[in-house]
């Protein structure tokens, strides 16, 4: 039964999404949207928006693979786990585990500004991405009024040689990038 009284914390932030059924006993099988999966895995409350956003208990979390297996309470048998199947799976942003001072989740990091060293304007983190070797950076431009031109969407390797500074209380962040690049 979905409890539709519970009101959702202002802080869900989206950690991934119900990829399917795992066994028969009603197990799910959730795709994260990091590698490690730690906030998944602490946390003992989620929300699911399916079928409408409900708080669900959960009961075991593992890593298998590149997935986490997940038993809720109250979800028995495989076609109840499939009912799931597709679900985005967020939880509090509070809840998340702590990091060191050096490391940020990219749900901080999106939205922040980007100047460079010359304090000039590149734009707007709108999405971070991943290629393997690093995460990526994905930058909206700022907005020209003065010219009809879309200016191009930055991608920024976030790499210490070109990120100098991450200041989330000034909502800023300072790159070694140049206009023309």
């Amino acid at each position: 039964m979905i409890d539709l009284a519970a009101t959702p914390p202002a802080d869900l932030t989206q950690v991934g999404y119900v990829s399917g059924a795992f066994g028969v006993t009603g197990s799910i099988r959730v795709t994260p949207f990091s590698a490690d999966a730690d906030a998944l895995q602490s946390a003992k409350t989620w929300w699911l928006d399916k079928p409408v956003l409900h708080a669900v208990t959960v009961r075991t979390a593992k890593l298998h693979g590149g997935d986490v297996v997940v038993q809720l309470v109250g979800v028995v048998g495989r076609d109840a786990a499939e009912a799931l199947k597709g679900a985005a799976v967020t939880i509090p942003r509070s809840e998340f585990p702590s990091l060191p001072a050096d490391e940020f989740y990219w749900s901080d990091l999106i939205g922040l500004d980007v100047v460079n060293l010359q304090g000039e304007a590149l734009g707007q983190v709108t999405d971070m991405m991943d290629n393997g070797v690093q995460s990526i950076f994905r930058i909206t431009p700022v907005a020209d009024a003065t010219t009809d031109a879309k200016a191009e969407e930055r991608l920024i390797p976030y790499v210490d040689q070109y990120v100098k500074t991450i200041d989330l209380a000034a909502k800023k962040i300072t790159v070694d990038w140049g206009l023309d690049y």
